[in-house]
């Protein structure tokens, strides 16, 4: 053999080695399943502020209202038949209401004189107008200013029971206490 064909041998082996080389890495590589991800790691829980550094809030309970509260501790006064004297078990209640009054200086009351559907319309109305004052009277000896007591009779006109028995009837001789603004 020639020496230039001998040359030429490493060359062509060399070509050689490149094209199979070059070949190889066309073939699909084989591919692993990916390894499941690793759990997150929590994040470092971040310092909360010291107790004297975070702003202070107050817990806040909304009182009640002057009216709220009239609505829980005044209570009406109830009246015998065809009588416009507080009775003897309804005193306890005057005076309690009267104890509201005083405590509570910014209240006004309207106090509405009632009866039962027996007798005229205006007996009635005369009736519950001095049930109304009566139950007044009671309030200005304890104290409260009359600037703040209003009186009115609605005689038979407006019932809080409209049957015709004795337990109705009780609940209409009444003189029922009204919030005033």
């Amino acid at each position: 053999m020639t020496y230039r064909k001998l040359q030429l041998y490493p060359v062509l082996l060399a070509l050689a080695v490149v094209f199979l080389s070059a070949g190889c890495a066309k073939k699909a590589a084989k591919v692993t399943p990916a390894a499941p991800p690793a759990p997150a790691t929590p994040a470092p829980a971040v310092a909360a502020k010291p107790p004297a550094e975070q702003p202070k809030v107050a817990a806040v309970t909304p009182s009640p209202s002057d009216e709220d509260l009239f609505a829980r501790n005044v209570k009406d006064v109830f009246f015998d038949y065809n009588k416009s004297d507080i009775r003897t078990d309804e005193t306890t209640t005057a005076d309690q209401d009267a104890v509201f009054l005083r405590q509570h200086p910014n209240v006004k009351v309207l106090i509405e004189g009632h009866c039962d559907d027996r007798g005229s319309i205006e007996y009635n109305l005369a009736l519950g107008t001095s049930r109304a004052e009566s139950v007044k009277q009671t309030l200005l000896q304890e104290g409260i200013p009359a600037d703040r007591i209003r009186t009115i009779s609605y005689g038979k006109e407006k019932p809080f029971c409209t049957q015709d028995d004795e337990q109705c009837w009780q609940q209409n001789r009444v003189d029922h206490f009204a919030f005033q603004h």
